[in-house]
């Protein structure tokens, strides 16, 4: 590997003096409570995918079942999940990564060799944000839940509705569609989830001139809005986080009814080999290392390097965080 040229670069706490106590608290979150606050950025990243879309959802749902035309659409719930990507990833990608995906962490464990304590840590972190956020969306929204669940019963179509994607429960857990078969259920949910995984991949590539870091969160959310639009009718999980996160939530709720039967265990670990494979695809026919790293990309990696080794100073006893307050002291 070529050495690299210097390449000069500012920390925050070059330009800007934080309060002492968010200082020493800095010194601790380095040292010991690193890994507690990666697995948080990866709960609240999958909170904000999740409570974005299912706001969407429920809106939809409810909508139709109490019949107040015009509170959503397919088309508002893939634009809705495609604005939680964007904004789960700008608000974690710097802390943890912004995984989002046990699928994508699994990636990082095989192909980059990340430890497998820290993606068993990310993937439960994961699941537990999908998991909260559904029981927040269902306080949010529970006097309308109650009113459609209502409704329903009124209609003798509670039984018929209640636990599929057409009812309550369906905001949360998700169902395949009346009628189809679970073999055909399985190939939308495979294909979809390597569609999205391949490009997720392709974001990822620092020679891909089409896709800048700055990028990547928009392409990644509106490849999903695509999938969600095209595809979620015939039964779409797309992240097992959402999915298994759900189905905990409506199981809590609504108890075993809202199991699933049979599809659940294709909606849950679907998402996973199919995002492996279209990873490996890309490592096989798209990668390449004569390819140059765009400036973007080098400009992205050299800033996640010199944030890592100024962690690392600190961690060895001493950082700019420290010299600052010695300096800061002095004067």
């Amino acid at each position: 590997m070529h050495q690299s040229e210097p390449h000069q670069t500012f920390h925050l706490a070059d330009i800007q003096t934080r309060p002492r106590l968010l200082r020493s608290w800095e010194r601790v979150r380095h040292r010991q409570a690193h890994w507690a606050i990666e697995c948080l950025a990866e709960m609240f990243g999958v909170f904000f995918y999740c409570y974005a879309g299912l706001g969407a959802q429920a809106a939809y749902i409810l909508g139709n079942i109490v019949n107040l035309q015009g509170l959503g659409s397919l088309l508002t719930i893939g634009l809705a999940y495609a604005m939680g990507v964007v904004l789960a990833t700008v608000v974690t990608s710097g802390t943890s990564g912004g995984h989002l995906n046990p699928a994508v962490t699994l990636y990082w464990v095989i192909f980059k060799r990340m430890p497998i304590a820290k993606g068993a840590r990310y993937i439960v972190a994961q699941i537990l944000g999908g998991y909260l956020t559904c029981l927040v969306v269902y306080l949010q929204w529970k006097t309308v839940i109650k009113e459609a669940e209502g409704a329903l019963v009124a209609a003798g179509s509670y039984d018929v509705l209640q636990f599929t994607a057409n009812g309550p429960a369906g905001i949360f857990a998700n169902f395949a569609a009346s009628g189809t078969g679970l073999g055909l259920v399985w190939i939308n949910e495979f294909m979809s989830d390597f569609f999205i995984g391949l490009v997720i991949r392709a974001t990822m590539d620092p020679t891909n001139f089409m896709a800048p870091p700055a990028a990547g969160p928009w392409i990644v959310g509106f490849t999903y809005a695509v999938a969600v639009c095209s595809y979620a009718p015939l039964g779409l999980a797309a992240n097992a986080a959402r999915d298994v996160g759900g189905r905990l939530a409506a199981i809590t709720i609504w108890g075993l009814k809202a199991s699933g039967g049979r599809y659940a265990a294709i909606s849950a670990i679907t998402n996973i080999p199919a995002t492996l494979l279209a990873c490996a695809v890309y490592e096989f026919v798209f990668t390449d290392s004569s390819r140059v790293i765009t400036s973007s990309q080098k400009e992205y990696i050299i800033g996640h390097r010199a944030h890592m080794e100024h962690k690392e100073s600190g961690l060895r006893g001493t950082s700019i965080i420290d010299l600052e307050e010695k300096g800061t002291d002095e004067t």
